[in-house]
């Protein structure tokens, strides 16, 4: 590995080149013009892997391949980091200078792979990201975010870094001169901080007026939730950056995001999209995300619509309907469900119902406003309705789920991983499938082996992948391969435990 330091600035330019975003493959694959040309071959599809497994920090595997013609690229993008948080220096209230050291993870020809921690200061704070980006209606905004979100991610750790890195000390409520004071005990803490909550209150200690006292309850807020709050605004600063940037840069299209945090011991894993994340450990499978879907998010669209009926255009209606309503159906009794109902029932059609449903299909194929299938991710600030100027970003969320796994409270052995994988993989496989498939190839592997997991990924797609028949691409069972960009990590997680 080597250094690079970067410097975070407050605003956005600081995350901006003058070149702009140019397409690309992920950074670390480390791979050649003509082979990233050949990668693009929609008919034989090759596979692309780690040329160098230790580039990856945890000897993660990583493989790609593109999809069978629904895109001239692919529209997947990948990251993988190790970044240093630098402590703000006293008295700076904004990030105006070189604050974050990324250590990067590969380099184009593989040469100077030399991890320098003396350089890292006890007083930083580190963290491993991976992330996954699955983009639509172009590439544009997964390869900013796949370039960008990380530095967001590391700006919003810093303003928390000296909490979360004081196991002892309760986060305050109101961060203050007397905060943040390292030679308090706990107890001293908790009590400095409910003075300084109660002050300024009628009838609080040293406050004028009744000397009756009244105490305020405060709720306890844990370190992780700092973290997992760092993550959700670093999300949305990067899709507030994306609508910024979007015409400068002709940043086209929108992306789900996938992305994993290991810091202090503790996995953090945000989705925004229907990419998905798994833990394999002795032969349990542990979910670490949920797909956002029309399906999913149906109750949330249709109150935002109830409450904002002016952004269906008056051409949509917010209520569901098991199909179409025709006009000879108006006055009839049919089933309907609304943001109120997780059931069915019955109400007599109007000529109002007869307007397209906000939410329509089902699985794979169900759409918002009649043109998209996910309901969270960066950018699509200008996807409208077809032949109309109806928005549908209003009914997009930015927002992550972020759900936490302790690392370190558990061994884990060279079997134990994560996986990652964009929608392309977990179209055609289940969780059990992939947990058997890997877990079946990583048995049959030396454990020393530290090419096994990005032979592992590159199993794990060529299995969703298929084999190109008279039919098209078949997979087990003469079931039908996946057609689409295809992105998987596989994660050893014992790495982790060394690391702690």
């Amino acid at each position: 590995m080597t250094l690079n330091i970067i410097g975070l600035y407050s605003g956005s330019y600081f995350l901006t080149n003058s070149c702009g975003y140019p397409y690309s493959r992920p950074e670390f694959l480390g791979l050649s013009p003509d082979e990233v040309e050949c990668s693009a071959d929609h008919v034989a599809r090759p596979i692309v892997i780690l040329k160098e497994t230790r580039r990856l920090p945890w000897s993660a595997g990583y493989a790609e391949v593109i999809n069978a013609g629904k895109s001239m690229l692919n529209e997947d993008q990948a990251c993988c980091e190790v970044l240093v948080v630098k402590r703000r220096p006293a008295g700076s209230s904004t990030p105006n200078h070189p604050l974050t050291t990324r250590r990067r993870s590969s380099l184009p020809n593989g040469e100077g792979l030399v991890l320098r921690e003396c350089l890292d200061s006890a007083e930083d704070l580190t963290f491993n990201y991976w992330a996954l980006f699955d983009g639509h209606a172009g590439s544009g905004a997964a390869v900013v975010a796949s370039r960008l979100l990380h530095h967001h991610i590391a700006l919003h750790l810093q303003e928390v870094m000296e909490i979360v890195c004081t196991p002892n000390l309760q986060p305050p409520t109101c961060l203050g001169e007397e905060l943040l004071n390292h030679h308090l005990t706990p107890t001293s803490q908790r009590a400095l901080t409910r003075a300084a909550s109660l002050r300024g209150a009628a009838g609080a200690p040293g406050s004028p007026g009744t000397p009756t006292t009244r105490f305020c309850t405060e709720k306890k807020i844990s370190h992780e939730s700092l973290v997992i709050g760092a993550i959700e605004n670093a999300f949305k600063d990067m899709d507030i950056q994306i609508e910024r940037e979007k015409a400068v840069y002709n940043i086209s299209g929108g992306c789900t995001a996938l992305v994993v945090v290991y810091l202090l011991g503790k996995l953090y894993v945000g989705n925004a999209g229907d990419s998905r994340a798994i833990i394999l450990r002795a032969g349990e499978v542990i979910p670490m995300s949920t797909e956002f879907t029309p399906e999913s998010e149906r109750q949330r669209l249709q109150f935002l619509a109830y409450m904002q009926p002016h952004l269906l255009g008056n051409e949509f209606t917010h209520l569901e309907f098991p199909r179409r309503v025709q006009k000879k159906e108006v006055g009839k009794r049919m089933l309907y469900r609304d943001f109120t109902m997780a059931g069915w029932a019955y109400k007599t059609i109007e000529d109002d119902d007869l307007k397209f449903p906000l939410i329509y299909g089902e699985g794979k194929k169900a759409r918002v406003l009649a043109t998209i299938g996910v309901t969270r991710g960066l950018g699509d600030h200008s996807l409208k309705v077809h032949d109309s100027n109806i928005y549908i970003k209003p009914f997009l969320s930015c927002c992550p789920e972020v759900r936490v796994y302790p690392l370190a409270q558990s061994e884990h052995g060279a079997d134990d991983v994560l996986v990652l994988g964009t929608d392309g993989l977990w179209d055609v496989l289940s969780n059990q499938e992939v947990a058997e498939a890997v877990t079946c190839f990583l048995a049959n592997c030396d454990p020393d082996d530290q090419h096994r997991y990005t032979m592992a990924a590159q199993d794990l797609v060529m299995r969703a992948r298929g084999v190109l028949k008279d039919r098209g691409w078949r997979i087990s069972n003469d079931r039908l391969g996946s057609g689409d960009d295809i992105s998987v990590y596989i994660i050893p997680l014992m790495y982790g435990n060394k690391q702690n």
